[in-house]
């Protein structure tokens, strides 16, 4: 794996290995009923390739065609999909409500839904899994609940949302944000971006600050009866969805947050991941480094951003101690000058490296 181009860039320019393909195929995959959770799909590369199953972040980042980038589409078969509720899935929280989206929305659900797009698309052997954020922890929990499935662990900005990671990104120095907007009383990526933190604690009144999270997820749980609550649910929405899109550059592109405003995607970006942030990920405490022994035999790729605030390294200082406690250190541990984005040049050529230099699947 040559490594050797990592310290000359910082953002994406012509780090990319590999051309924007249109994908082999495309559809929808029911997975559910009651509500009728159909997912979106995309493949790419060759269609007898090793398969990878590629899962998005947020959760409800989306895919989007440009993920398929990180893969020699001479090689590998890659397959995309949009998590429940977000994307181009069906139904959407932005459509259809959360009251439908994010009926039957949980870590477990998103699992099965992996084992049902394999089997619906003629993946019988092991496959390559690759996640980042958000998608590094439902990679480690499929590959922790199917070991058997998985070659290998290709994990980009590991995210594993225990309490004070998310206090870390959410909270900060909010209650007492009024009397001293600048003052560093607690850790936080405010630090960094505080002009960004600004814009996201001024939606909340000051009386709420104490419990960021809870306050955004009450603006969520109401339902408006009228344009002035919509609003009031819009705006909460993008001004959580423009706050992540900020910090998980670097550099931010101030001029334009992309994606993350609009309103579409910040409803149900916003949404799911309050959701599932309320509810610790649907997940028991630590129950991915307390069970990383279930991982014997698959090989960790991991690929960190020293500057990322999104999910700062110590998550994946946590997960490699584990994995070394374990008896099993990761096969590659990358610690890139970049920020959380997989979108970011070293990034690129880091994800981009492991996965050329993986050995072939017999």
């Amino acid at each position: 794996m040559d490594f050797s181009r990592l310290r000359k860039t910082s953002k994406v320019t012509t780090e990319w290995a590999y051309p924007q393909r249109a994908p082999l195929n495309t559809g929808w995959l029911r997975v559910d009923t009651a509500p009728d959770h159909e997912l979106y799909w995309e493949e790419y590369g060759k269609a007898d390739g090793e398969p990878v199953m590629f899962l998005h972040g947020g959760p409800g980042g989306a895919c989007a065609p440009v993920m398929s980038r990180f893969f020699d589409p001479e090689r590998y078969r890659v397959i995309l999909f949009d998590q429940r509720g977000c994307g181009k899935s069906r139904p959407t929280v932005a459509a259809n409500g959360p009251e439908v989206a994010l009926a039957h929305n949980t870590t477990d659900y998103l699992v099965d839904d992996i084992n049902a797009l394999r089997e619906a698309l003629g993946i019988t052997g092991k496959m390559h899994v690759f996640g980042g954020s958000w998608g590094s922890t439902l990679a480690l929990v499929y590959a922790l609940r199917n070991p058997e499935k998985v070659a290998s662990l290709i994990l980009r900005g590991i995210f594993l949302g225990s309490q004070e990671d998310l206090l870390y990104m959410y909270q900060g120095n909010a209650a007492t944000f009024a009397e001293k907007p600048y003052a560093l009383t607690e850790p936080g990526a405010y630090i960094a971006y505080p002009d960004e933190w600004k814009a996201f604690v001024e939606v909340i009144e000051p009386a709420r600050r104490g419990d960021m999270m809870g306050a955004y997820k009450a603006i969520f749980d109401s339902r408006p009866t009228n344009d002035a609550e919509r609003e009031r649910q819009l705006r909460a929405a993008l001004a959580w969805s423009v706050w992540e899109g900020a910090i998980s550059n670097m550099i931010p592109a101030d001029e334009d947050p992309g994606k993350f405003g609009e309103a579409e995607f910040a409803l149900c970006f916003a949404q799911i991941e309050a959701h599932f942030f309320a509810n610790n990920l649907f997940l028991k405490p630590n129950e991915i480094t307390d069970n990383v022994a279930r991982l014997k035999g698959v090989p960790v790729h991991i690929v960190h951003g020293r500057f990322d605030q999104v999910c700062p390294l110590t998550q994946a200082s946590r997960l490699v101690q584990a994995l070394e406690a374990a008896g099993q250190p990761p096969a590659t541990y990358v610690r890139t000058d970049a920020g959380h984005s997989a979108m970011e040049g070293q990034t690129v050529l880091a994800l981009t490296a492991i996965m050329d230099g993986l050995p072939p699947l017999n």
